[in-house]
């Protein structure tokens, strides 16, 4: 694999490869251009055969790509050619939905644990998991070989959360809570807030109208 700094841009989209790879599949295509993958998820030829080419030469030319085989080379580029153990904090409307999502199954990530403070939840089953107090968490992670936690819990909360996770030794956070966690360098965080998304949408509308 080249030694260049990736664009993250070029793993999001890398990500909407693969899934479309994944259709393509299950329909029979044994073989596609990248014009053909460019079509199917919204972008030019040339940037799909770009991306692919930060880490190597995976199709023949005036042939295309095998399927099978370039869905396998970007699994294993993102890091999706295993199974990852992954828990959830907070069972709340969030982490029930989080944790009956089908698509992280689909994907590679397999929830092993949901941790909650409430002791009416505690002992409850979501989606075949059962839901733990946060002093099993340490207990859970090293059992399952966890690294990756999603914090689905009040803003106030989420700090004390992360510290929990971190001091339980997970490497990488998925953050739902409207907060920035004070964390070590270490430990890799992707912040998701749909309210902060939708008042980006919001904003671009108005500049967008304030120019008309």
């Amino acid at each position: 694999m080249k030694t260049l700094k990736i664009p993250e841009a070029t793993i999001i989209r890398l990500s909407v490869y693969s899934r479309y790879l994944s259709q393509v599949d299950r329909r029979g295509v044994t073989t596609i251009s990248s014009g053909e993958i460019a079509e199917g998820v919204g972008v030019s030829p040339a940037q799909v055969r770009k991306d692919l080419a930060y880490f190597g030469e995976f199709g023949t030319r005036g042939v295309g790509y095998n399927v099978k085989d370039l869905q396998r080379h970007i699994l294993k580029i993102l890091g999706l050619n295993y199974s990852w153990p992954v828990v959830i904090v907070g069972a709340g409307h969030l982490g029930t939905a989080l944790c009956m999502y089908g698509g992280f199954r689909e994907r590679g990530f397999r929830v092993v644990g949901i941790f909650d403070n409430d002791p009416h939840k505690i002992g409850y089953k979501l989606n075949g998991i059962e839901v733990f107090p946060m002093s099993e968490m340490a207990r859970v992670v090293e059992q399952e070989r966890a690294l990756i936690g999603i914090i689905a819990v009040p803003s106030d909360a989420a700090q004390e959360v992360a510290n929990s996770l971190v001091g339980a030794g997970l490497k990488a956070i998925l953050n739902f809570a409207p907060r920035v966690l004070n964390i070590p360098d270490d430990v890799e965080v992707r912040n998701v807030d749909m309210a902060v998304n939708l008042e980006i949408l919001t904003f671009n509308l108005g500049f967008k109208r304030g120019r008309e």
